[in-house]
């Protein structure tokens, strides 16, 4: 039962001799993480596994776990951590990920993580998961987000750091700017304070481990990618990673 999630690298691998491995990158909504992930696609060949990505394609493919999912979903019912992992195992089993890929949306929790830690080691050719956090400072990622104007035609500004040059009209096509609902300071609150509260404990089992570092997000985007890949380099050359 395996799905055919593969997200495809732009690019042939920068280092071949290089195992990236499982990497776990870590983000607040608005720090680019979405961004970054695609760069470490495509400088070493390695896919995204994506628990979204593999949820819907079970339902749809009409697994036996998609079905078990689909149950839960059509009642309004979570889907269990149980389910998940067992969706993530399957994935894992897939060749385009031995030499590494990039987790999105999971582990969530701590469980999770224990979870997947215990996985990977019944395979001793498969590296542990290092976990890399991009951060950017609460009030710029405030204006990233709530500062977003998008036109019909999907031209997207930034009334602080890419303003159109007459407010709330875009400079191409002359169509009024929106906001998007999510994008208000109220829901951003919110957001942070879930993912805050959900990735504490993530972020602390992989401290404790020598498995975690930090790379600011608030530089131009080759800088953090830059950021990223000697982060990602350090904790690969560490003992035992």
């Amino acid at each position: 039962m395996t799905t055919s999630i593969v997200s495809e690298p732009e690019t042939a691998p920068a280092d071949k001799n290089f195992l990236p491995g499982p990497v776990l990158l870590l983000g607040a909504p608005g720090v680019g993480k979405g961004t970054q992930a695609k760069a470490l696609m495509a400088a070493y060949g390695i896919p995204q596994v994506s628990t979204g990505d593999i949820l819907r394609a079970n339902i749809s493919k009409g697994t036996e776990l998609g079905k078990a999912a689909k149950a839960l979903v059509d009642q309004g019912t979570l889907v269990s951590d149980d389910l998940v992992n067992q969706m993530v195992a399957d994935r894992l089993k897939q060749p385009d990920t031995l030499r590494g890929f990039i987790l999105d949306g999971f582990p969530r929790t701590l469980n999770q993580a224990n979870w997947l830690d215990a996985q990977l080691s019944t395979d001793t050719s498969t590296l542990p998961v290092v976990a890399i956090s991009i951060v950017v400072e609460y009030e710029q990622l405030l204006h990233r987000i709530t500062g977003r104007r998008i036109s019909p035609a999907g031209r997207i500004y930034n009334i602080y750091s890419n303003p159109p040059k007459v407010a709330g009209i875009c400079d191409v096509d002359g169509s009024a700017l929106i906001q998007r609902p999510d994008d208000s300071e109220a829901v951003f609150t919110e957001r942070m304070k879930t993912f805050e509260a959900q990735t504490a404990p993530v972020v602390e089992h992989y401290r404790k481990q020598g498995r975690f570092e930090i790379v600011d997000g608030d530089r131009p985007v080759e800088e953090v990618t830059a950021g990223i890949n000697a982060a990602l380099h350090r904790l690969r050359q560490a003992p035992n990673q």
